[in-house]
């Protein structure tokens, strides 16, 4: 039997709702956690299959092990441990054999793409000083706090000047494309930008897609692009344990249907049992935005204008085709740094990346898709027998394609593009295993269409405007009712900074303070969606 009263549910356990859980618990408050799958993680999730360890939605985590939220929890101390390849990346440019690496030393990547074209290498040791210089406090803006003020004025104090500022600006608002025009001369810089750029939906040719191809590659080059050794469930595994230390009461198979709000705040939830929490302080929903707004409040309470936005502006991003391989040895990459990278970029120069975003955007099926290549055995050798190889690949359809027959013909094309780079790949494939956009989204309901990120990360749906026109914080027009999951600022990415923000906003609102940083915030939320 569930509990009938609890200060906190956290709705879902992704990896945001597990760091509420943990953020409420550790302030003292008594935290349920209702899951409607069998198992907790949500995104992060690993099976195990006769030795073979298949990572079912994410698997490489640079936020994960850079993110401050996530560092704070020492999850190290609660049995997660990180495996790193002997290169974190590499970039294929041509079926010749040509390719950008990120190698584990900022020396070792300059020599690599200055043995390209000369002053390339420079190029990028000063991005990085550069990066390195800001990385605490902008990591901080980023992740740890809404609004940003207090790291976003320690970032200015770094940059200095007010024309360091601007420039810095300008930078962060710079397409991709223009970004890595600016920086490199040769074509590998630019690609591994690129790259990175498309672990996002953004544009490469609109504005803040250059901030999303620089902060991943910058990424790769501080902390690497790790595994969790044993598979993703190590990582949720540890969050769950560090959760249960704080006190946390974990309940799975346990749908919620419905929150329950009376007088304009959220007083508790239903579940599919038939059963009824009440809640006296807060209900986090680390859920997908529409899910929220369209099956968990009553529909009579939604303003006209959020139903609207969400019915008619709400965009998510793009739907993914992942393939899972067993394969009875390593990928024969013709470029040989491919060969011991944890991830390989499959998908030629920027220019190239530039027209294949223009197809997903105007609702073109990539004729050659770029794709993302986890060679997981490559960082963590318990992820297949020995001599053998788990490698996973995803790519993306255009938005409003995700039936399963174009996953399928992606597919045909996904490995028909690894035999070009990889001639005899197909020789090697044990078993085959194709999660559609279908899949994923019966796998983890949040993952609408098959989308990873929980909404698009363009400009027009982020910061404020994520995941509709608001504050950019994780309240809703509820009092005591949250949105912690992706679908709010900063977005997609296991960072675990959605679920923070979220959790610290609700124990601002229950504090002394909370009439005054509830209610103004929360009515001005009412005037914005009516």
């Amino acid at each position: 039997m569930l509990p009938r009263s609890v200060d906190a549910v956290v709705i879902g356990s992704g990896p945001n709702g597990l760091v509420s859980a943990i953020t409420l618990a550790d302030a003292g408050w008594d935290v349920l956690v209702l899951e409607a799958a069998g198992t907790f993680g949500g995104a992060v999730q690993s099976t195990e299959d006769g030795g073979w360890i298949s990572d079912r939605f994410s698997s490489n985590y640079p936020l994960g092990i850079g993110s401050p939220v996530m560092r704070a929890l020492d999850l190290e101390k609660y049995g997660l441990k990180w495996a790193h390849a002997p290169l974190p990346l590499v970039h294929l440019l041509d079926e010749d054999g040509a390719a950008a690496a990120i190698h584990p030393d900022p020396e070792g990547t300059a020599k690599s793409l200055g043995a390209e074209h000369p002053g390339d290498g420079d190029a990028w040791l000063r991005l990085y000083q550069q990066y390195v210089s800001v990385r605490e406090p902008l990591l901080n803006a980023l992740l740890t706090t809404w609004p940003p003020v207090g790291p976003g004025l320690k970032l200015v104090r770094k940059l200095g000047s007010a024309g360091e500022l601007l420039r810095f600006a300008r930078f962060m608002a710079m397409p991709m494309h223009r970004m890595g025009q600016e920086l490199f001369a040769g074509r590998h810089g630019p690609a591994i930008l690129a790259g990175n750029a498309m672990h996002a939906d953004a544009s490469l040719s609109g504005s803040v897609s250059g901030t999303m191809g620089w902060l991943l590659a910058m990424m790769a080059q501080d902390v690497g692009y790790p595994v969790a050794a044993g598979g993703s469930s190590a990582f949720s595994g540890a969050l769950v344990r560090r959760a249960e230390r704080a006190g946390v009461l974990f309940v799975a198979d346990m749908p919620v249907t419905g929150v329950d709000v009376a007088d304009g705040r959220a007083t508790g939830v239903r579940t599919a049992s038939g059963e009824t929490v009440a809640v006296q302080r807060a209900v986090i929903a680390d859920t997908s935005a529409p899910a929220l707004y369209g099956k968990l409040l009553p529909e009579a309470l939604i303003p006209s204008g959020l139903r609207r936005d969400l019915d008619e502006r709400f965009e998510w991003d793009y739907p993914t085709v992942k393939l899972n391989f067993r394969l009875s040895g390593p990928i024969p990459w013709k470029a040989v740094e491919a060969r011991s990278a944890g991830v390989v970029h499959l998908g030629g120069t920027a220019d190239d990346l530039v027209h294949l975003s223009a197809d997903l955007d105007t609702g073109r099926v990539p004729s050659q898709p770029f794709m993302l290549i986890g060679q997981t055995t490559k960082a963590d050798p318990s992820r297949s027998p020995a001599g053998s190889e788990a490698v996973w690949a995803y790519a993306h359809l255009p938005r409003g394609i995700a039936d399963d027959a174009s996953a399928e013909k992606l597919a045909g094309r996904m490995e028909r593009a690894i035999e070009r780079f990889a001639p005899g790949f197909g020789d090697l494939v044990i078993a085959r295993d194709l999660q559609r956009p279908s899949a994923l989204e019966s796998g983890n309901a949040a993952l609408g269409f098959g989308a990873l990120g929980g909404g698009t990360m363009q400009l027009h749906q982020q910061l404020i405007f994520r995941p509709t026109i608001g504050l950019g914080s994780a309240r809703t027009f509820v009092e005591g009712l949250y949105l912690g999951s992706s679908a709010i600022h900063p977005g997609g990415g296991v960072h675990g900074a959605c679920g923070h923000l979220a959790a610290r906003t609700a124990l601002r609102d229950a504090s002394l303070l909370g009439p005054l940083t509830r209610k103004l915030p929360t009515k001005a939320l009412q005037h914005l969606q009516r």
